[in-house]
């Protein structure tokens, strides 16, 4: 059951793909960081193991500051429900404080409870010193680790990717690659462009973009390739679908309701 609800925690926050690569990263700076989302912004996502629902996961946008600077707000919240949530209770949220105008993020939160397992962690990035200050609230303990040039953490990357990579000319076998600080440690990320697929969902059908992200095998995955994401193919370059191929079974997460977009997103309409 554990191992389930990691790739659950994983999905809820629609990004935590990106902390589990094994290959190089390669950033580029931000020249316009505000023209992919704006505050307001909110998703849902409704998971499913196999034939069960599992649980729900959201992700919202505010804009606020932080220590006298502007930034956006990114609050990601999962849960279990039904059957699932009696046998193996899941409450997680994550937060990530980051730059209105470079996407560089200050402050990462990770406050989860998984079936009795917990953890409160609280990071603060001083990009000068390329330093992060962890705080394992939950230990009582600090401590200070090295960071890459242009890291990203586990919430931000998310919409780092959306607003700083031109999809315009990607071709099927391009790859994009990045830098994340997650926990105490920093994580390399790779993803794969396999090519364009219209999907069917409740929504609609919806053109996408297919992406293949390497992921780390042996803990929660069978192979590298075991995950597959679905972003649209707009202006909004939203997560639509995304599906891993566990060690035991197979995890499915689908956007499920969405507000506040920038953009139009193109749906056509089920008759």
């Amino acid at each position: 059951m554990q191992r389930i609800y990691i790739a659950i925690t994983i999905l809820a926050i629609a990004s935590g793909i990106l902390a589990q690569s094994d290959d190089a990263a390669n950033n580029t700076e931000s020249l316009d960081y505000d023209n992919t989302y704006k505050s307001g912004e909110w998703f849902e996502y409704r998971v499913h193991y196999g034939f069960f629902n599992a649980s729900y996961a959201s992700l919202e946008l505010v804009e606020t500051t932080y220590k006298g600077k502007p930034v956006y707000h990114a609050k990601g919240y999962g849960k279990t429900t039904g059957l699932a949530r009696l046998l193996y209770k899941v409450e997680d949220y994550y937060e990530s404080y980051f730059d209105k105008q470079t996407g560089k993020p200050y402050k990462f939160i990770r406050n989860i409870y998984e079936g009795g397992y917990t953890k409160d962690i609280e990071i603060e990035f001083d990009h000068q010193k390329k330093q992060a200050l962890v705080n394992d609230k939950k230990r009582g303990k600090k401590s200070v680790h090295p960071i890459k040039n242009k890291v990203q953490d586990l919430i931000s990357a998310f919409y780092y990717l959306r607003n700083n990579y031109d999809v315009s000319d990607i071709k099927p076998g391009d790859q994009i690659t990045l830098d994340i600080f997650f926990d105490k440690e920093n994580f390399k990320f790779k993803m794969k462009f396999l090519g364009e697929e219209i999907l069917r969902t409740r929504l609609g059908r919806i053109t996408c973009m297919k992406f293949r992200p390497y992921v780390q095998t042996g803990r929660v995955f069978n192979e590298q390739e075991s995950l597959t994401l679905w972003i649209s193919k707009d202006e909004n370059k939203i997560p639509i679908r995304i599906k891993a191929d566990l060690l035991v079974g197979s995890l499915k997460a689908d956007l499920y309701k969405f507000k506040g977009l920038k953009h139009p997103f193109k749906i056509q309409v089920k008759k």
